[in-house]
């Protein structure tokens, strides 16, 4: 896995204090509101379940989240190749408006 990932330069975190984004309990919420919005948000959440990342609030999810998501999807060799599909096929169902479209 790449050492030093381009997409994280564009990541809407990249201006806070990289100390409220490691952080427990109820704090996590407010780091978690960062990624809300984030335009490499998937990138940043495969690459911390890729590299099992075990502290911090990384693509809108805590430590504990991804954790969760590792033991129910064990089998999964690739979370950017998994996540990066889900999207681009999320985006083929969202119309212009910003709602699925309906195929007949």
């Amino acid at each position: 896995m790449e050492k030093d990932p381009g997409w994280a330069a564009r990541g809407s975190c990249r201006t806070s204090d990289p100390d409220e984004l490691f952080v427990d309990g109820a704090g996590q919420n407010r780091a978690k509101a960062v990624c809300t919005g984030c335009p490499v948000r998937t990138e940043c959440l495969a690459y911390a379940l890729d590299e099992r990342i075990d502290h911090g609030v990384w693509g809108g999810m805590t430590d504990r989240e991804r954790r969760a998501l590792l033991r129910r999807r064990p089998t999964v060799s690739s979370w950017r190749s998994l996540l990066e599909q889900a999207r681009h096929e999320y985006e083929q169902r969202v119309g212009a408006g910003g709602e699925l479209s309906r195929a007949s």
